[in-house]
């Protein structure tokens, strides 16, 4: 799967259908309908900030998205079977999101509620003008109001191309492949006759409920929060700032650029696995080892500290489950004197372990407690340090991934900071960053990618930073 922007989907013209998730009504707001309950940590944020931004009159609309192929001629029938079988069977995409007293209520209805209304756009003539509406259609996911899912076709004679939008309220990284398996599986047992044969699927809510179990639990002067508590002390805050400037004003969102590099091809990246595991680590500790120092050749600081989106799919069927299986963990590690690749991999290996100790400890719990005591977890007020890293060869449907022409799209109209999704495939390493145009930010993120790249090679070829 290439993680790209959405404007740089090559997409033949053709016959254009859109898809949303149909909700009944459950007799107005006196009539409680299914039972609610609250919505994850993480999902409660997202809308609340969402909320905030409304009312202060600033629009950021964002997605999380998708787009595959189907080859041959389209079996109608069988397409319509399918989106309406994977939205029957993932939970999360079955709720209705509603603000309450406490937060973010949901109620979950039932598969059999669900329906899914289409609408026959028509023929769309140029693959310019089939481009420019796609990336339209994506942006009308609506994290207050909804839709949360919308999906769509451009339906051709010799093959297809669909694509999906995803507000983060029912979505993360993971997520997106699974949306590419699922529909295809379906769609090819529906267009042959057969059963669908996809593994079990685990709800997000049981997952969102001992969260908050564990998050009630936790209290200011737990033994959970010590490793956070060092973080902040150290770090001056919850937030590890980027260090590299990017030319924003606190507060001032911009419109951003949106780009994908790559930094290895598939044999330098089986190389560099190869070294990781020779120094008794993962991957994720070598690119991440880069990154720190590579952001301390361009001026940053010898210690590196950064927030970490941590997946928490550990039950079998929530690996194949859609959802926003994440907490967000800090890490930090020295790179001071680093230029050994084993050493500092060692540094970066360890600092991983010390910081999973915490995984179970929810971010969004962690900032509420340590404000309740009155410490500043600061904000968003600035750029922060975020890493990720995945690989979508082990993601669900990963091996079929080329053949599928699966690509995976993260779009957000402004912003005031700065991202970079590393991911591997089978073409090799990749980052998909995002960032505020400013001239600032165009010279300090392309003058870090390009040291970051040559440190990469150096360290594959040579075993050296």
């Amino acid at each position: 799967m290439l993680q790209i922007p959405i404007d740089e989907l090559r997409i033949a013209p053709g016959y254009a259908v859109e898809w949303t998730i149909s909700f009944p009504t459950h007799g107005g707001d006196t009539d409680p309908g299914p039972q609610r309950r609250p919505a994850s940590y993480i999902q409660d944020k997202h809308f609340a900030v969402a909320r905030h931004m409304e009312q202060e009159d600033i629009t950021c609309p964002s997605y999380l998205g998708g787009s595959f192929e189907i080859r041959g001629r389209l079996d109608r029938a069988a397409l319509d079977d399918a989106l309406l079988h994977f939205v029957r069977r993932h939970e999360v995409l079955r709720w209705v999101f509603q603000e309450s007293a406490e937060g973010l209520d949901i109620r979950v209805l039932d598969p059999e509620e669900v329906k899914l209304d289409a609408v026959d756009v028509g023929p769309v003539a140029t693959s310019a003008a089939a481009r420019d509406y796609v990336h339209r259609f994506l942006q009308g996911t609506d994290t207050l109001r909804g839709p949360w899912f919308v999906m769509g076709a451009m339906i051709g004679e010799e093959s297809t191309t669909l694509y999906f939008a995803c507000d983060h309220l029912v979505s993360d990284g993971v997520s997106t492949p699974i949306v590419v398996r699922d529909v295809c599986t379906a769609y090819e047992a529906f267009a042959a006759g057969r059963p669908v044969d996809l593994p079990e699927t685990g709800g997000y809510g049981d997952y969102a409920d001992r969260e908050r179990r564990t998050g009630r639990s936790i209290g200011p002067d737990d033994s959970r929060l010590d490793y956070w508590k060092g973080f902040v002390a150290r770090n001056g805050g919850v937030f590890p700032r980027f260090p590299l400037e990017l030319g924003v004003e606190p507060g001032v969102l911009h419109p951003v650029v949106n780009e994908v590099h790559a930094l290895l091809t598939g044999e330098d990246a089986d190389a560099l696995e190869d070294r990781c595991r020779a120094a008794g680590s993962e991957p994720t500790a070598g690119v991440l080892a880069a990154v720190a120092v590579s952001l301390a050749k361009e001026g940053g600081p010898q210690v590196y500290r950064a927030l970490l989106p941590v997946s928490r799919r550990n039950r079998v069927a929530h690996t194949h489950s859609m959802g926003w299986f994440v907490n967000t963990l800090p890490i930090e590690f020295s790179v001071e004197g680093g230029g050994d690749f084993e050493e500092v991999v060692s540094r970066v290996r360890a600092a991983l372990l010390v910081m999973l100790r915490s995984v179970n400890v929810p971010f969004d719990r962690v900032v509420e407690v340590m404000t309740e005591q009155g410490e500043d977890p600061g904000g968003w007020p600035y750029p922060v340090n975020f890493f990720s890293y995945l690989d979508f060869r082990r993601t669900p449907g990963g091996a079929a991934h080329v053949a599928r022409k699966a690509c995976g799209h993260v779009w957000g109209s402004h912003s005031d900071g700065i991202f970079f999704w590393f991911y591997r495939n089978d073409g090799g390493l990749y980052v998909n960053t995002v960032f505020p145009d400013t001239p600032q930010a165009r010279s300090s993120t392309r003058g870090y990618l390009r040291t970051l790249g040559r440190t990469l090679v150096a360290a594959t070829r040579d075993g050296a930073f």
